[in-house]
């Protein structure tokens, strides 16, 4: 399941509509992938015809063009995957322990998990990296002291976990996930139906929105969530925003600014210093082409297809701006849509309590002497790791360590419980 390398140094080249919001989801797919790929936009027949041999109308971009000549018309990133071979159904019906979700708390515990001699599957239903795998820049991570992409480090870790043994399933959901008995249950969307005698929750969080009108219309044709790794080339003598006021925002920003002619961050709290790290801090303050906005909130989205402008409150102030791009920025909500079918227990904003955080009104059907470890959640044997779990601290390293800690607690579970 490696990325990839074209020969030649050839790579696959995406031709699209301006601003369009499908090849924002091939581009966005491709590069937290970690597949190098050339943006090419159509705008005229001429074009049209020079670069794919017909009329424009007729042409059902985007189109994906492999260094093979292989072409996709319209894909989704589920086609690009299965051009690859990355979509592969379970090799076992029955597994040690399922993870579910391939960022870094997921990897991490499949790595562990495989290198011990667990028989492991790693269920995603995108790519490997989660959230993390769309920073373009990690610099606090232990040992690379010139930072790492998010991408980067979620291939290397992928092939780690995959020389040890685990099995990597993406493009796969489950459709439902039982869990009791000693014995979890999941049935995938292709049919599949796997038994695993202990279950690693790492299903990460998605990116919170503005909840504004147009929000969603506008997604892809302007308005991005995250650190814009796909789009920050295209920002080149634009003046692009950022929404947010935490580390994220500001690897945005720095980003952007590479390329942009100006970036403007949009903080709704007084000042950045109190939740985005020091050495940041710094970057963004000393960067020409960056400036700060405390106070400031976007109240609306302007657009006709694409995004043409915002509006912006600062200080009871209002003021419309233009603006072609806007990156948000605004930390995350968690993927636990799955535990409405489930008694494993949440927080009031969806997060996994485990440990002492699971509450008496939780364990009344606890079936165990003991209370639940550290990462238990209030269901024996179900365990969480990373952003999706309450209370967590919300960085790479710690995600890391969660996911070899879930591991180690596994363990235990599976030695007091099958001997």
């Amino acid at each position: 399941m490696s990325a990839p390398v074209a020969g030649g140094g050839q790579r696959i080249r995406v031709f699209e509509h301006p601003y369009g919001r499908h090849a924002f989801a091939i581009r966005d797919y491709l590069t937290r992938s970690g597949i190098p790929f050339e943006s090419i936009t159509i705008e005229t027949d001429e074009e049209s015809v020079a670069h794919l041999g017909t009329a424009l109308a007729s042409t059902p971009l985007p189109v994906v063009v492999f260094p093979d000549g292989a072409r996709i018309d319209d894909p989704t990133p589920a086609r690009i995957a299965e051009h690859f071979g990355w979509i592969n159904r379970p090799r076992r019906s029955s597994y040690d322990v399922i993870v579910f979700g391939a960022g870094p708390a997921g990897l991490s515990a499949a790595v562990y998990a495989a290198s011990e001699g667990l028989e492991v599957a790693v269920i995603e239903r995108d790519t490997v990296g989660g959230q993390a795998g769309s920073s373009s820049l990690i610099e606090n991570y232990l040992g690379f002291s010139h930072g790492i992409s998010g991408a980067a480090l979620a291939e290397q870790a992928k092939e780690q976990a995959i020389a040890f043994g685990a099995e990597l399933l993406v493009m796969q959901h489950s459709l439902s996930r039982t869990f009791g008995d000693h014995l979890m249950r999941a049935e995938l969307a292709d049919g599949s139906a796997l038994t695993a005698r202990a279950v690693i929750c790492a299903t990460g969080v998605q990116w919170r929105r503005l909840d504004l009108p147009s929000e969603d219309v506008l997604y892809g044709s302007g308005v991005y969530y995250g650190a814009g790794t796909s789009e920050a080339a295209s920002c080149a003598g634009e003046h692009v925003y950022v929404v947010g006021g935490a580390n994220s925002a500001g690897q945005a920003a720095m980003n952007l600014a590479a390329h942009a002619a100006r970036v403007t961050v949009l903080v709704r709290g007084p000042s950045l210093s109190a939740t985005m790290s020091a050495y940041l801090l710094r970057r963004l303050l000393a960067a020409p082409n960056i400036e700060i906005l405390v106070n400031t909130s976007v109240a609306a989205l302007e657009g006709d297809g694409r995004l043409r402008g915002l509006t912006l409150i600062s200080d009871g102030t209002t003021t419309n701006v233009t603006a072609n791009r806007l990156f948000i920025c605004i930390g995350g909500r968690p993927n636990t849509e799955w535990t409405n079918k489930t008694s494993v227990a949440t927080d009031e904003r969806g997060f996994l309590l485990t440990g002492t955080d699971v509450t008496a009104e939780h364990l009344l059907h606890w079936p165990l002497e003991r209370q639940p470890l550290y990462l238990e959640t209030n269901q024996p044997g179900v365990f969480a790791a990373g952003d999706v779990r309450a209370n967590s601290i919300k960085r790479v390293a710690s995600a890391v360590g969660e996911g070899a800690m879930a591991v180690a607690l596994t363990h235990r579970y599976l030695a007091e419980t099958f001997g």
